[in-house]
């Protein structure tokens, strides 16, 4: 008996040496649920989860406790960005790289943007498609081997012959082949089930199409529709029955109807939506992500010589400035908005610069900053996990120098960055 309790004893012991418990004395305190900002609050954090928030600045003298002192900052939950490209950062050679990378180049470039990502204070994103190397690099993140934000994928968009994301526009006819399934090309019915299931076996979060055409593919039209109801019914059908959403990239208005009636949950950009296309959203319950940085970069890029190919500069000159006023009217008109920026697109570590856009068209500070925590939470089925500073809930924590509903430009400088309960910045 002596035996089992000096054990227990020691166990317990261990547990509270590896238990570390961390202070963090806020000055100002976001709360994203209520959209309130409270003052001289205190987080105690242990482990990876919020412990308590407690009223005060509470000091405690121990040899087990952190203490965070951020009274002179505001702190907020972690930020989800509901568009990224973790793989890739277009330039001048992103078409020549995707004939001369390696799966290990692009991941290789993958860590660096992930990094960069999470130290500007976002701890959690969606990305929308790459060659599958994202998959890869979500499993790096979670097993703790490279930094980064908390990452859901789609793995590899779906497109149709010629769509915006086959990965064989613009190639020889020796290259251009006869993409399936397999490879995220759909023609049918048959095709839609099975490119879904695929994406289900490779280990997909959410489902992509590629609604319409594209600015930055290789092909001539920006907005066509590019599948047919009955092939979207088919994937939302099928990503339903395998438990995921599914998010439609869409310029055009005929491809976005036909994404929202097939069952969307989100739709991408959404550049040329009308009035009756909004009043569907809303019907629907389907949630715009406006992406207006990229719409500004792709529009500002299109006018540097050679930057594109010449059958995308006048799609990224017409599209582009368009993205921001269809994100004003359809604000206005209550369509749900989630934040998403489209980083990779631009430079990874300037998502930040949607909230001044969205605030710019008319959307509160306020609710910019609810449309990258809570309303995003939701939309990831993590409402409960992330989003907010609340008990239970994982601790990602950011600060930032300014209070943003008197500022939103400091949310493009995050200066406190905790994710998971591990400090990753902290430029105090």
């Amino acid at each position: 008996m002596k035996k089992i309790t000096l054990l227990l004893c020691l166990f317990l012991l261990t547990q509270n040496i590896i238990s570390q418990t961390t202070y963090i004395l806020c000055g100002k305190l976001v709360d994203t649920q209520s959209g309130e900002i409270t003052t001289e609050k205190t987080i105690v954090v242990r482990d990876n989860k919020i412990h308590m928030v407690l009223d005060g600045y509470v000091l405690v003298k121990s040899a087990d406790a952190i203490t965070i002192d951020l009274k002179s900052k505001v702190v907020l939950p972690g930020l989800i960005d509901f568009h990224v490209h973790i793989e890739k950062e277009f330039n001048r050679n992103t078409r020549l790289n995707s004939y001369i990378l390696n799966e290990a180049d692009i991941a290789f470039n993958s860590v660096g943007f992930a990094k960069t990502t999470l130290l500007n204070g976002f701890t959690s994103v969606r990305d929308l498609g790459g060659n599958g190397v994202n998959l890869s690099i979500r499993k790096a993140i979670n097993e703790g081997k490279i930094p980064g934000p908390r990452v859901f994928t789609a793995g590899k968009s779906l497109a149709t012959t010629g769509g915006h994301a086959d990965p064989t526009n613009g190639s020889s006819r020796k290259l251009i082949g006869n993409p399936g399934p397999k490879e995220g090309v759909v023609n049918s019915v048959e095709d839609a089930r099975k490119a879904v299931r695929q994406r289900y076996k490779n280990g997909a979060d959410w489902i992509k199409i590629t609604a319409t055409g594209g600015v930055l593919s290789v092909a001539k039209s920006g907005d066509n529709p590019q599948f047919t109801i009955e092939e979207i019914k088919a994937i939302c059908e099928t990503a339903k029955d395998y438990g995921m959403y599914v998010a439609a990239h869409a310029h055009g208005d005929e491809g976005m109807r036909r994404a929202i009636i097939g069952g969307v949950k989100t739709i991408e950009h959404g550049t040329y939506m009308s009035i009756g296309t909004m009043e569907l959203m809303k019907k629907h319950n389907a949630y715009l992500v406006p992406t207006i940085t990229a719409g500004k970069e792709v529009a500002e890029k299109a006018k540097i010589a050679g930057f594109y190919p010449d059958i995308v500069v006048p799609k990224a000159l017409a599209v582009g400035p368009q993205i921001q006023g269809t994100f004003a009217s359809a604000y206005k008109k209550g369509v749900g908005i989630a934040f998403g920026t489209d980083a990779g697109v631009f430079k990874h570590g300037n998502n930040g610069k949607e909230f001044g856009f969205m605030v710019e068209a008319g959307m509160p500070a306020m609710e910019t900053i609810q449309s990258a925590t809570v309303t995003n939470a939701m939309l990831l089925n993590m409402e409960s996990e992330i989003g907010q500073i609340k008990k239970g809930f994982y601790a990602d924590i950011i600060a930032v120098e300014e209070d943003p509903t008197k500022n939103i430009a400091t949310m493009e400088n995050v200066v406190f960055v905790m994710k998971d309960g591990k400090v990753y910045k902290n430029e105090k």
